[in-house]
């Protein structure tokens, strides 16, 4: 029976296409639906899933000029769905709903367009509290795509001004790649690819030191500039550090793309695309965690760690990420990494395995592992992490030693082994005191301190932290130290100011909570940056004479009141 020739095409279509089936499929998101987001060229400080402390940029920072308060527009048709306002991260922000299921942000904000600031200011007097996370209902504040939102800011996280711009599937409140919107970038630069690590995945990556190969570009490609590599191992896995620049800046952003290729066959690779906020902090099993603390550059590994359960990776069927070397022959090796304009970058070389030098550990030290709960107690202290806490193997090390307050140092693992969740740790206190209420926990990472209220079980002090370093109890019955500034005095007449400004400063940061009153009346103290306490005299602060209280109080509820006459 003849065929008909339409199956004979569709077969011999079908089959290549089945057999060169790529991990990552081209996205289809709408092009040129959204508009430039604020009234400036446009350009980028950087861009989605450029790699910071703890986390992916998840976002695109667009440039303002220097300057704050650029005119901040909608850029679609929606309505607003959500309001911010912390001292850190986002600072002000505004969040858009669209009719196509996709949510935009707006952060670092100076200042909402009257009719929303008007609100904002209202729900703030309202629940008395400055910071404020609020949905708001899809019929109160309908917004056309261009009009004015917002003026552009510094606020927040921010370290100059500049507009961070998101792009979220509303209902998953994955973030999207704004790159891949088609938003007038001008890019036709490729990505550069600085150096090449390679690393014996049959010990813990946290345990090792990679071999790091420079490179150098020949013919178009990039190479190590010894040649062929050699190891010592039968399971490799590689890491690169590279980066990518847009036309007309020379910025190093971060790369959108990397995939990695073993004698022409696909392993595995991964992609900066609709990464959750839950999922940011994997960034750390995405790096070489351990070369960066120590000083190093970012090296991005380029198959997952055996933690990593979510996100950027795939790996091709039947694979784990890793290159097994299961002979002597050379093998070719092949990276591609991409920018989100589809320009790309190949590094070439080959690689062969010697004589495998068998791993020999004798450590005594507790394992601790991946995918699993881990536990560790003494008789003075305990804790776990649960079974999504680590990302790769370590042997656990630990030490205790005193201190001049009584109470122990406990060290917990080293600074260059991160943690993906909270765990909770019980440390057994030994306070001459009946009052339990006092007690912090304090931990020291990386020279940075940080505090939190111990709570009282059976004779132990628990807390939560997701970092390992030093950790020790502290009585805390110190009270916050509050002071005003600029020349605010009691007793002074304040007509010539438009503005009161206090500091408040406590030895277990942060503050805990910081309220003022003019008459009895709560009044708005702004804290950006978890600096200056500032209260922009407003209505609440009619001419005449006033009494104004403020109470800070700290983590445990140590409380400093202090009043003040005054006359406008």
């Amino acid at each position: 029976m003849k065929k008909n020739i339409f199956w004979y095409l569709n077969v011999f279509c079908f089959l290549p296409s089945f057999c060169i089936a790529q991990l990552f499929p081209t996205k289809n998101y709408p092009q040129h639906y959204f508009q430039w987001p604020v009234d400036a060229t446009p350009g980028l400080v950087a861009n989605f899933g450029e790699l910071r402390p703890n986390h992916y940029h998840m976002g695109l920072d667009c440039r303002t000029e220097g300057k704050v308060n650029l005119k901040v527009f909608a850029a679609a048709d929606g309505y607003i769905a959500k309001i911010h306002v912390d001292p850190t991260g986002f600072g002000r922000a505004i969040y858009i709903n669209h009719p196509n299921g996709l949510t935009t942000l707006y952060a670092h904000l100076n200042v909402f367009y009257p009719a929303l600031e008007t609100y904002l200011i209202e729900q703030q007097y309202h629940n008395q509290q400055w910071k404020i996370d609020q949905e708001l209902p899809a019929n109160l504040f309908k917004i056309k795509k261009g009009e004015l939102i917002a003026l552009s800011g510094n606020t927040g996280g921010s370290q100059g001004p500049h507009l961070h711009f998101e792009i979220r599937d509303t209902k998953s409140e994955k973030v999207l790649n704004p790159l891949l919107f088609g938003f007038p970038i001008e890019d036709n630069i490729a990505p550069d690819i600085i150096r090449l690590a390679v690393y014996d995945r049959s010990i813990s990556t946290y345990e090792q030191t990679p071999k790091i190969y420079p490179l150098k570009k020949v013919n178009g490609k990039f190479q190590p500039a010894g040649g062929i590599i050699k190891v010592n191992s039968d399971k490799i896995s590689f890491a690169i550090t590279a980066y990518d620049r847009y036309s007309g800046s020379t910025n190093q952003n971060g790369i959108y793309k990397a995939e990695l290729f073993k004698d022409g066959k696909e392993i595995a690779g991964f992609e900066m695309d609709s990464i959750s906020y839950d999922d940011t902090r994997y960034l750390n099993a995405h790096i070489d965690f351990k070369t960066k603390i120590n000083g190093g550059p970012f090296l991005q590994h380029l198959s997952k760690l055996p933690g990593y359960v979510n996100g950027i990776y795939k790996t091709a069927p039947k694979e784990n990420g890793m290159i097994p070397l299961d002979d002597n022959d050379n093998h070719d090796i092949k990276i591609i990494v991409e920018d989100a304009q589809e320009n790309s970058a190949v590094l070439q070389f080959d690689i062969q395995k010697t004589e495998t030098t068998p791993v020999k550990n004798s450590s005594a030290e507790k394992l601790f592992e991946p995918n699993t709960i881990n536990i560790f107690e003494n008789e003075s202290l305990s804790f776990y992490l649960p079974e999504n806490a680590i990302y790769d193997a370590f042997h656990f090390k630990y030490s205790e030693k005193n201190s001049s307050n009584g109470q122990k140092v406990f060290q917990l693992q080293n600074l260059y082994t991160p943690a993906q969740c909270y765990f909770p740790i019980k440390i057994k206190g030994n306070f001459n005191i009946s009052d339990t209420g006092k007690i912090v926990m304090k931990q020291n990472t990386y020279n940075k301190e940080r505090f939190q209220k111990a709570s009282f079980e059976k004779g132990w002090y628990k807390a939560y932290f997701r970092d390992f370093g030093t950790y020790q109890l502290l009585l805390d019955i110190s009270p916050p130290v509050v002071t005003p500034l600029f020349g605010f005095r009691d007793g002074m007449n304040i007509s010539g100011m438009n503005k009161i400004v206090f500091s408040a400063i406590d030895n277990c940061k942060p503050i805990g909570s910081f309220n003022g009153y003019i008459d009895d009346q709560w009044i708005l103290f702004t804290n950006d940056k978890e600096l200056s306490f500032i209260y922009n005299i407003d209505k609440y602060c009619s001419p005449g004479e006033h009494i104004l209280k403020i109470i800070v109080k700290d983590l445990v509820g140590n409380t400093t009141t202090k009043q003040y006459h005054f006359t406008r």
